[in-house]
């Protein structure tokens, strides 16, 4: 996808986040079904963080510690920083040399893509912890999101150790779409579903090991589901 397409889903996600942030108290003090211990004011906590932290290496280009988001009043400070943090993402220069934690290459346009999915996520659960349809985005950028998730997220999970590595090579199938194998050698088992059940499967969104088709070594599939697939 281009950077400027990154860019449009991001701009999207942070009109609609906005909304939600500046919901009555009561509703920001809700918890937020994906994210276990958090209320919704404590995402927007995360967000701010992860925006002013996101800015900070762009400008620098190399890695920087992430800022601690206030214990109250969170979703405030998400909206002080949003603003300055989409002029910093709408300035970049996507084949800047700047520190990720990707795969090679180590460019600025890392971060176009990572904050787009990012926002994508947690206005997901933005949306649900509000009792609101849950915002979707189209099927081309839901297939991105897959495979940043297959090929970055998974494997940097593997070699962290934070999941156990599968016994056998597993296929995740899109109708349409096309598919991503974990492990090596010959597939011993497959999951497939649709682009959103997937997209949001991945994130522990929606669960995928009661909704997807699943063949071959079952054990092996949730298992592999199991994960954590990303952080």
């Amino acid at each position: 996808m281009s950077p400027d397409r990154y860019l449009a889903e991001l701009a999207g996600s942070l009109d609609l986040l906005g909304v939600l942030a500046r919901q009555p108290d009561e509703i920001l003090a809700r918890p937020v079904p994906a994210c276990a211990g958090w209320t919704l004011d404590e995402v927007f906590g995360h967000l701010g963080s992860i925006e002013r932290w996101a800015v900070d290496v762009v400008r620098e280009g190399k890695f920087v510690g992430e800022p601690t988001p206030p214990a109250t009043g969170a979703a405030a400070w998400f909206l002080a920083g949003a603003e300055t943090f989409l002029g910093s993402m709408a300035a970049i220069d996507p084949e800047a040399r700047c520190w990720n934690f990707g795969p090679p290459p180590r460019t600025a346009g890392f971060w176009l893509r990572r904050q787009a999915h990012e926002h994508a996520i947690h206005l997901v659960d933005a949306c649900q912890a509000s009792d609101l349809v849950p915002q979707i985005p189209g099927k081309d950028f839901m297939i991105d999101g897959i495979d940043e998730v297959l090929t970055m997220f998974t494997p940097r999970q593997l070699r962290l150790e934070r999941m156990p590595h599968p016994e056998a090579a597993v296929t995740f199938h899109v109708a349409g779409a096309g598919s991503w194998t974990l492990g090596q050698g010959t597939a011993a088992a497959s999951i497939t579903a649709p682009v959103q059940e997937m997209y949001l499967g991945l994130w522990g969104r929606s669960n995928l090991a009661a909704s997807a088709t699943i063949e071959g070594d079952t054990d092996l599939a949730l298992s592999v589901l199991r994960g954590p697939l990303a952080p």
